[in-house]
């Protein structure tokens, strides 16, 4: 059957179209995505304002009508951070419901991090042993750790490379003093997590998923994507460490130079780097692989695995994710 997932993130809107069936690799058929930067049209209240009401809906409605026109059978959507911190986000989903007919599942963060769990162990199989996964979005950190296809702990926390760069990294370039602050308040919200992670079990393998991740990678050494998924990637702390102060001193324009940094991302680049430096020191990691499958694939296997225990149309991708009515906009998947 072919399949859609439609995820608005707090940077882009992104359809991705796969042919699969239960017990298969799904193959993509089809990825488009629409630049929006949600996170950006929040008031001084914390809601999502007119403009970016608008330009949700126009992004959802384009996806919608190319969904169509790819013969998708079943349409996943859901939302992450941007839509689930914002103070209107019932409003909101409700707008778009409306206007499309595309009813949005909203995602919590540790939902988030358990899905981008089970991709990435579902790509990596059994023989990688306990793994570590780390995924920086644009508003927030997602953090999985364990043996099984369930994390044995997950999380999430505010970390997002746009959040960050949005709140508290002002400047092209940031001053000194503007990122030896970010620096001081990701490593204490990664600190106090640190011994979750910990009691979980030293991880096998180390792997980390997102756009921030692979251009960080990327810019460390790591083969480009045009060759492919399958080709082994790795982001090595000692390398990641030694472009930190670089990034630091650069502009936004200097950033998009770069190799494997996308112009929409540059400005971003800086704050998931701090991120991630953060995170590899603070939870010991010297090497990571670079996985190429995150959240999108998560939720599509999630639903082949409904199907395919019989569960149907009204199975859920995140069970218990919101009771009948509990948020507008909610749909079980």
């Amino acid at each position: 059957m072919r399949l859609g997932v439609l995820d608005v993130g707090s940077n882009t809107v992104h359809l991705l179209v796969v042919d699969a069936h239960p017990g298969a690799h799904p193959l993509a058929a089809d990825s488009t995505r629409r630049l929006l930067r949600l996170a950006e049209h929040l008031d001084g209240s914390g809601a999502v304002n007119a403009k970016g009401v608008a330009g949700l809906t126009a992004a959802v409605e384009e996806a919608a009508r190319a969904a169509e026109d790819a013969g998708v059978e079943e349409l996943l959507a859901f939302a992450t951070s941007a839509v689930r911190d914002a103070t209107n986000g019932e409003e909101v989903l409700a707008h778009v419901a409306e206007r499309t007919g595309v009813r949005l599942e909203v995602l919590p963060g540790t939902a988030e991090a358990d899905l981008t769990f089970l991709a990435v162990r579902r790509w990596y199989g059994w023989s990688a042993g306990r793994l570590l996964v780390l995924d920086i979005g644009g508003g927030s950190l997602e953090v999985a750790a364990g043996l099984d296809e369930a994390p044995d702990v997950s999380f999430s926390l505010p970390l997002g490379a746009g959040r960050l760069t949005r709140d508290r990294l002002p400047g092209d370039p940031p001053s000194k003093e503007a990122v030896r602050e970010v620096r001081r308040y990701v490593r204490q919200q990664v600190a106090a997590r640190v011994r979750d992670v910990t009691r979980a079990g030293a991880p096998d393998a180390v792997v980390v998923t997102s756009k921030t991740f692979r251009s960080l990678a990327r810019l460390c050494g790591a083969a480009p994507s045009a060759e492919g998924p399958r080709v082994r990637r790795v982001l090595r702390r000692e390398d990641l460490s030694a472009r930190v102060p670089e990034l630091a001193r650069m502009t936004c324009a200097q950033r998009a130079q770069l190799p494997g940094v996308a112009v929409e991302r540059a400005q971003q680049l800086l704050a998931g780097a701090l991120v991630a430096e953060a995170v590899f020191e603070l939870l010991g990691v010297e090497e990571a692989l670079v996985g190429p499958w995150a959240l999108r694939e998560g939720i599509i296997l999630r639903r082949l695995d409904a199907i395919g225990a019989g569960e149907g149309a009204a199975a859920r991708v995140v069970e218990g994710v919101a009771a009948p009515g509990a948020r507008a906009g909610a749909v079980a998947l």
